[in-house]
């Protein structure tokens, strides 16, 4: 099964957890580690076109993914992210929340993790992130949602 991205598949090999109405899998290019997203199946580019049980159930499947997250990868606090619309940084039209496990001292000062997940700001701070975030092959998301998959099963 292929699960929609905005104009992009995602393989069933890369979603860990689902719903009837969302779905989590790991991220192509993570900011750190553990860092997946969120995302509703029906694509809509923004928060205002999804239904109110699309954004309870969206946001449900977050609230059971973070503390898998940060218990998982012994972090002590998550930053939850969406950017709803391409003027706040959105780069995928389709409505999803960047979930991150923390950890003390990560990042100095801690909101350079916005600078790293919004590409398009990037030249205006004179960081490259994209040079640091290196895109990870289809067998490493893969055995990262497997692990993930045991994880989340009830």
């Amino acid at each position: 099964m292929v699960y929609k991205f905005g104009p992009w598949g995602i393989d069933a090999s890369e979603v860990f957890v689902e719903t009837s109405l969302s779905y989590a899998f790991v991220n192509y290019k993570p900011v750190v580690e553990g860092h997946v997203l969120v995302t509703s199946k029906r694509v809509a580019p923004r928060c205002v076109d999804l239904s109110a049980e699309e954004i309870l159930d969206l946001w449900t499947l977050a609230h059971r993914v973070g503390p898998g997250l940060e218990s998982l990868h012994s972090a002590e606090s998550l930053t939850y992210v969406i950017q709803d619309g391409v003027y706040a940084g959105q780069t995928v039209p389709h409505v999803h929340v960047h979930i991150m496990p923390r950890k003390p001292n990560d990042f100095q000062p801690n909101d350079v993790i916005y600078d790293r997940i919004d590409r398009e700001d990037h030249a205006s701070r004179k960081v490259d992130a994209e040079k640091e975030r290196k895109p990870r092959t289809a067998e490493d998301m893969a055995r990262e949602a497997t692990m993930l998959r045991k994880l989340f099963e009830l």
